[in-house]
């Protein structure tokens, strides 16, 4: 069991929420301001890593994927690669 909040952060309003049956809402908000994934993608010709939140919401670009990374984890955050 994992607890999932939909709209408040305190613990009295905290819900517990069985994690194999999380809503779309639910899973989106997962991790949200704890992880970011880098992907790779093409931006005027040239090869680069997008920075992106754990919803999709792009956050920055980098022209390495160890500087992804780093950045990522200066902002106290758990990088993750997606393919």
């Amino acid at each position: 069991m994992s607890t999932i909040s939909d709209q408040a952060t305190t613990p009295e309003a905290l819900t517990m929420v069985d994690i194999r049956h999380l809503s779309e809402q639910q899973l989106q908000m997962l991790g949200m301001s704890q992880v970011a994934y880098v992907k790779s993608v093409t931006v005027d010709g040239e090869a680069a890593f997008a920075i992106h939140a754990a919803d999709g919401t792009p956050m920055a670009l980098a022209d390495d994927c160890e500087v992804a990374f780093a950045a990522i984890r200066q902002h106290e955050m758990m990088p993750t690669l997606v393919h």
